[in-house]
């Protein structure tokens, strides 16, 4: 009887979890192993149209991309060049995979946001310097994005 007046904490009592199943989807042709801690993965260009691209493998391994081989992942089934200078690389479609440590890629982005934004700024004083009184220009821009609907 003095059992039955014991009471339990409701977080004490434990149930199932149930797994929510994901949707099938087409597995992508350019999945990849997770990268490093520290680093990022990159699919690079290494063939265009049946033509080695040996130009652009060069210059971003000069720019610190490193390739990744497919015996770095041993446990995991992926891609892997099977002849050429590349055998032994993960690679699909004239792709190779290449890591990139984490700093040189932020490095690399803030260059080229630097870039973009130079190139806006020349435009717009170029625009400024074309520009007559009597018509001037706005250079004030506005992006908007809808799905279906009216406009409003």
């Amino acid at each position: 009887m003095e059992n039955d007046k014991i009471k339990t904490s409701r977080a004490s009592q434990t149930r199932e979890k149930t797994e929510v199943k994901k949707p099938w989807a087409p597995p992508s042709s350019l999945d990849a192993p997770p990268a490093p801690d520290g680093y990022r993965h990159q699919w690079l260009r290494a063939e265009t149209m049946g033509f080695q691209d040996t130009k652009n493998i060069a210059a971003q391994l000069r720019s610190g991309f490193e390739l990744v081989r497919a015996d770095q992942y041993p446990e995991q089934n992926y891609p892997v060049e099977t002849q050429g200078k590349y055998a032994g690389i993960i690679g699909v479609g004239g792709l190779l995979l290449a890591k990139i440590p984490e700093e040189t890629a932020l490095q690399i982005e803030a260059y080229y946001d630097r870039q973009t934004k130079n190139q806006d700024e020349a435009i717009n004083n170029d625009l400024m310097k074309e520009q007559h009184s009597s018509m001037p220009i706005n250079s004030e821009r506005q992006t908007r994005v809808t799905f279906g609907g009216t406009k409003k």
